[in-house]
């Protein structure tokens, strides 16, 4: 039962609360001890409440999930986790991320934290049937997450971070629904109501949309007063392919990956994706601190 539990947790899908370490990378404090300790607090909190969220999600959905090809292997789906232990391992982790955050990080954090769940539940309890709003409710919790790190070491978040954020957010969020919509086929109602009330041309279209948008936002970053005068360089510029490979690459995988329940799976288990993500922090790193 307990690797069932971990199982349920997704502890791979903590890659996405790698958002929360955004403003300690771009706010040039990565060695202070301080704010990097705060950091790691902070990225842990997010990782104990997605947990807790995705435990709460499977409980909600656990019919939707046994009409879905991959999704009914899991744990709550099959039976290998009861519906009971779920709920209590959310309340736990709740509990405990909640609490270490007010204690360690602040009210600031707290707020953020407590928002990102409320969030979450909404979400789960009736947002996610609503086209559109879902999609937004998943951006909005990328937003939080860079809100939550910059309030864990005290820096005002950028706007660019922001704008770049919400665009990449919603160009991932757009491409799960095209990805499920794909799989789904015909039985996309069944396994999520909100399937219905997308079409495939117009999710193909604003995945094309904002992902020029990401990619023109995050270039006119590089290249802004902004960067200039905080980090001393337009050399940003550099990452730029990176982050277009990263977008394209994104769209392969949401339109041609099969067996994955979500383009992020396919994401994770991609070679090609990975070994670009890290060619990028690489750059990223050698730009802003060894330059």
């Amino acid at each position: 039962m307990l690797l069932a539990l971990v199982k349920t947790c997704r502890p791979h899908q903590w890659v996405k609360n790698l958002f929360v370490a955004a403003p300690l990378v771009f706010a040039r404090r990565v060695g202070d001890p301080v704010a990097d300790t705060r950091a790691v607090v902070a990225l842990g909190c997010f990782c104990l409440l997605s947990s807790a969220v995705y435990l709460v999600n499977d409980v909600v959905d656990v019919d939707k999930d046994r009409a879905h090809p991959v999704k009914r292997n899991r744990p709550v789906a099959s039976g290998a986790l009861p519906a009971a232990v779920a709920q209590t391992a959310a309340i736990v982790l709740v509990g405990v991320s909640l609490g270490v955050g007010f204690l360690t990080l602040g009210v600031g954090f707290f707020a953020v934290t407590a928002a990102y769940f409320l969030l979450n539940l909404g979400y789960s309890f009736g947002l996610k049937r609503v086209p559109f709003v879902d999609v937004a409710c998943i951006a909005l919790g990328f937003i939080l997450r860079v809100l939550g790190g910059a309030a864990a070491i005290s820096v005002p978040p950028s706007k660019w971070l922001l704008v770049c954020t919400l665009l990449l957010a919603s160009f991932l969020g757009f491409g799960k629904r095209a990805h499920e919509l794909r799989i789904a086929g015909i039985r996309g109602g069944v396994q999520r109501d909100v399937l219905e009330r997308y079409h495939p041309a117009i999710l193909r279209w604003l995945l094309i949309i904002l992902g020029a948008l990401t990619i023109t936002a995050y270039g006119a970053y590089t290249q802004s007063t902004h960067a200039q005068q905080f980090l001393g360089t337009r050399q940003l510029a550099l990452t730029l392919p990176f982050a277009g490979f990263g977008i394209f690459r994104f769209l392969w995988l949401t339109y041609r990956a099969a067996g994955a329940e979500s383009p992020t799976d396919s994401m994770l288990r991609d070679k090609l994706f990975m070994a670009n993500l890290a060619l990028y922090a690489a750059a990223i790193v050698t730009i802003i601190y060894l330059r």
